[in-house]
């Protein structure tokens, strides 16, 4: 009997081996991609499929397959991070239970619309499968104004999680979230515990880090799960995320020093619970919700030292278009805002944001935003500000259709909306960690409206009880030490630590040491001029973060330049700085020229004391061209037939050629047109830059050349700052325009024989939608 029962357990372990062996395979042999397109042709449910450490350049990864569930078809780097893909390269997925594990895409760019696409064509979509572990860093296009996708969802339950993602600087959102027919509604897709890195700011719509839906599909249900992921600085544009579909949900997400807003663009009945979002003293960029459309619970949610106002703001509530177009601004009715916390923001609430009445004459009906937001309840909310600020709500138009009930504050409520259910109370507060504070009241009161009883927890998953609640996000810290831990996001093998490299100064004599200097220099490195006149005859290429200055701040070195057409070409990454330095041309270059095309990614210009003379321009720029920032101080401009052009966005498509324009305590003389001309075209009220400071500047004999006839050309951009100038002897109609609507006003400027500074209240711009 005995050895009955040992052959039987034989031959079961005979064929759980024989089984165990066609389920899984392991092949850590597949170095090519005729070898992939074979592994994939040959794959069986359960199997894994290896690719060899490398770089698989030019490669396009049609990965088609069918796994089961529990026994999905894998396809992973022998070491995460030691597979890169590079070069015109891409993944598509089709087939059920697909795992792409532990790839690194860099130093390149997808050849068609997307890197990583669930999808391989209409009859081959993907459904249950996931990218996880893996890496997109500056995979961008070489042309800014070519549109893609970093990652693109489609059919139903796809999973993006824990992968790291990071500096897309073209056209579009870098996770595009499609519901173009039915198998694609309802999808309950998850992206979860990804780190989402820098985006770099675009200058113009189409930056957005997530987008879900479109406004042609804004009205089906999506489902798709925003859980635990980490955006760090997404700055693209106003809309981190723009959820335009039904159904979706944004859960314990960290929005930390993002310039804009998770935005309920389109679409209803969205959750947005225990998410976090952190500002800063110092940026007036960074938002919180912005809430259009029905039916959203937003809940439980931190929002700290937020300074954002209008599109911006902690919480936006806007005003709707009457009987809106599918692709505008439909009514917010029946909301719900409770249970949040805002610490050290200024004025979270701001209600009819984006009203437009006043511009009824210049705009279409189906423009004017005149629906006031109905139906929306602001309960059980906290705002505490270390040094009390008296205004906590904001609004455009009457507040008429929203209730508020048992909301605290310490502050004095000085604002025009005065509601009973805001009540200034002496707060506690428990100081955990620098960012994350506990404010509460001592009564236990709480407004319970229609399904609160299913606000079941706070933030941090602590149970909300009859005997233990509070107002605000937060009832305890729960352990918590910290708002959060990036640790937790992302891959487990990408180290988001940069090293810094160290920086230093070289010093140059001559000719040939200046041209040694900027090929050896590294990123951050500063050349050190001795007094002299440096003659260069070729064209400078800005590729990195250089500084240029004087070493005898008092006995200035001069470039002269004689090279045909430009001084300095900036290119993209590159940034210069020069401080204390005399440029001469001959009359035939320009001063500083981007690229003709291919600014994949933004420059940085930074002059400061420097002298500019005899050039044919100080700065001219190519359509796609970006920078985050030009600043001129304390800069003596003369002798220039064109001075500082940032016009080449003309398709008024609501672009622009630079975020920050510094034009500070600078002497502009004999400049024959444009000595300024900053341009943003198109009425696109989702774009809320650029951003001008003209200030302290002295403008003499100019812009006796300039068809238009105005000194200083500012149209479209929507931030101007312009003060304390003087313009003497300047033979043009106009020294400036300013757009009153955005709050643009002149102040302290003298004008002498100048021609006039006008404010227009309301510009007429093609509309971009």
């Amino acid at each position: 009997m005995k050895n009955c029962l040992l052959s039987f357990g034989l031959i079961l372990l005979m064929f759980s081996c024989k089984e165990a062996d066609t389920t899984t395979k392991i092949s850590a042999t597949i170095s090519s991609e005729e070898a992939l397109k074979e592994a994939i042709k040959n794959a069986k449910p359960g199997d894994e499929l290896v690719l060899k450490n490398g770089v698989y350049k030019d490669i396009q990864i049609k990965f088609v397959a069918n796994g089961e569930e529990g026994k999905p078809i894998t396809l992973r780097a022998e070491t995460p991070g030691e597979v890169t893909i590079e070069g015109k390269s891409n993944l598509q997925l089709g087939g059920d239970y697909l795992v792409v594990e532990g790839l690194y895409f860099k130093n390149g760019y997808t050849p068609t619309k997307q890197v990583i696409r669930f999808k391989v064509s209409d009859e081959n979509v993907a459904n249950y499968s996931k990218v996880t572990n893996c890496v997109i860093e500056n995979f961008t296009q070489p042309d800014r104004d070519v549109k893609d996708h970093w990652v693109e969802f489609w059919g139903r339950h796809n999973e993006l999680s824990n992968n790291y993602i990071t500096g897309k600087s073209n056209y579009g959102p870098t996770v595009m979230v499609m519901l173009k027919g039915a198998e694609h509604i309802k999808n309950y897709h998850q992206i979860v515990n990804n780190h989402f890195g820098p985006r770099p700011r675009k200058g113009g719509p189409h930056g957005e880090t997530l987008q879900i839906g479109d406004s042609g599909t804004s009205m089906m249900p999506s489902h798709a799960n925003i859980e635990n992921n980490l955006f760090d600085r997404c700055n693209g544009e106003v809309e981190i995320i723009s959820s335009k579909s039904n159904f979706n949900t944004f859960k314990n997400n960290v929005f930390f020093e993002s310039e804009g807003s998770l935005v309920l663009r389109h679409g209803n009945f969205a959750t947005i619970d225990g998410n976090i979002f952190i500002g800063n003293d110092n940026s007036k960029f960074i938002g919180g919700v912005r809430v259009v459309n029905a039916g959203h619970w937003i809940t439980n949610n931190y929002f700290y030292k937020l300074k954002g106002e209008t599109f911006r703001a902690p919480i936006a509530v806007m005003n709707g278009i009457p009987k809106s177009p599918q692709n505008r601004y439909n009514q917010v009715t029946d909301v719900v805002m409770a249970y949040n916390s805002f610490v050290d923001c200024e004025t979270p609430f701001q209600f009819s944001v984006g009203s437009n009445v006043s511009q009824s004459e210049f705009l279409p009906k189906t423009e004017i935003r005149s629906a006031r937001p109905i139906r929306t309840t602001v309960a059980n909310n906290v705002i505490y500000n270390e040094t009390p600020f008296d205004y906590p709500i904001e609004n455009y138009d009457e507040v008429d259709g929203v209730l508020f009930e048992n909301n605290y504050t310490n502050s004095a409520n000085k604002s025009e909306v005065k509601p009973e259910g805001l009540i200034t109370a002496e707060l506690k507060v428990e100081n955990v960690s620098d960012q994350l504070k506990i404010a509460s009241v001592t009564s236990k009161d709480m407004y319970n409206g229609f399904d609160f009883e299913n606000i079941t927890t706070d933030m941090f998953g602590t149970k909300r009880t009859v005997d233990n609640n509070r107002v605000g996000a937060l009832i305890n810290s729960a352990n918590h030490k910290d708002l959060y831990d990036r640790s937790n996001y992302g891959t487990d093998w990408f180290s988001t630590d940069k090293v810094k490299a160290d920086v230093k100064t070289i010093a140059v004599s001559t000719n040939a040491e200046f041209t040694k200097a900027l090929e050896d220099a590294n990123s951050g490195d500063t050349i050190s001029l001795n007094p002299g006149v440096y003659e260069i005859n070729k064209t400078v290429s800005v590729v990195k973060n250089i500084t240029i200055t004087s070493k005898d701040k008092n006995n200035k070195a001069q470039l002269s330049f004689t090279s045909s057409n430009t001084a300095f070409e900036m290119n993209p990454y590159g940034i210069l700085h020069i401080d204390d330095v005399v440029l001469k041309g001959t009359n035939s270059q320009a001063a500083f020229k981007t690229l003709d095309k291919n600014m994949r990614s933004a420059y940085g210009l930074w002059l400061n004391n420097t002298e500019i003379s005899n050039f044919s321009s100080v700065l001219e720029v190519s359509k796609g061209s970006f920078a985050d920032t030009v600043s001129v101080r304390n800069t003596i401009i003369k002798d220039c037939a064109k001075g500082i052009m940032l016009n080449k966005e003309t398709n008024d498509k609501g672009d622009y050629n630079s975020e920050f324009v510094y034009v500070v305590d600078n002497t502009f003389t004999n400049v024959g047109e444009n000595v300024l001309n900053y341009y943003r075209g198109g009425y696109d009220e989702s774009t809320i830059g650029g951003n001008l400071v003209f200030t302290g500047n002295t403008v003499t004999n100019s812009g006796k050349n300039d068809t238009e006839n105005i000194l200083i050309k500012t149209r479209g951009i929507v931030n101007v700052e312009f003060a304390n100038n003087t313009f003497k002897n300047n033979n043009v109609k106009y020294v400036a325009i300013l757009w009153g609507a955005k709050g643009q006003k002149p102040v302290n400027n003298v004008v002498q024989n100048s021609g006039l500074i006008e404010v227009v209240q309301n510009l007429k711009l093609k509309l971009v939608y």
